[in-house]
């Protein structure tokens, strides 16, 4: 491991001997986070590119021209349809705090609702709805929004549940 993966790994397993706490234990119901993320050019074909989606429909950047409106059956290029869920865990656990330990990601629910236009600035909200156990397993449910931050137009919504140790 490179010296800063050792030292990240050390101070990990230093906040686990000081009795971080399990998610569960971390969020009551109601609790929100929201953050807000500027979609750009660059950031849609990183992603395009990471997960081998070449639609020209995303495309709103060219080598040498950059920024380009681009085109799509929706007027200017728009944002690969999950790309915003991929930032839902950037929201959803409180920065704040220690890292929770013990959570894995079990379910999601995503429903598109309307295309983002590559260059928005949308708001990721997370919400926990609800806390049930489940065959002796504990699990936080989180409602998800995706809003524009200039005209409060809904993109996107998931709903997902964390199982906590």
């Amino acid at each position: 491991m490179a010296p800063i993966q050792v030292e990240q790994t050390r101070e990990f397993i230093a906040g686990l001997e000081q009795g971080s706490q399990t998610y569960w234990d971390m969020v009551e119901i109601g609790d929100e986070l929201s953050r807000d993320l500027h979609i750009t050019p660059e950031l849609v074909i990183l992603y395009a590119d990471a997960v081998e989606d070449f639609t020209p429909w995303y495309e709103a950047w060219k080598m040498n021209t950059w920024h380009i409106p681009g085109e799509s059956p929706f007027g200017a290029a728009i944002v690969p349809p999950l790309l915003v869920s991929h930032f839902v865990l950037s929201v959803q656990f409180d920065h704040t705090k220690p890292f929770a330990i013990g959570s894995i990601h079990t379910f999601h629910d995503s429903k598109i609702v309307s295309p983002i236009p590559v260059g928005a600035t949308v708001r990721i909200t997370t919400r926990a709805a609800d806390k049930y156990e489940k065959r002796g397993r504990r699990y936080v449910r989180h409602d998800v929004t995706v809003t524009d931050v200039d005209n409060g137009t809904l993109y996107f919504r998931e709903t997902r549940d964390i199982l906590s140790l």
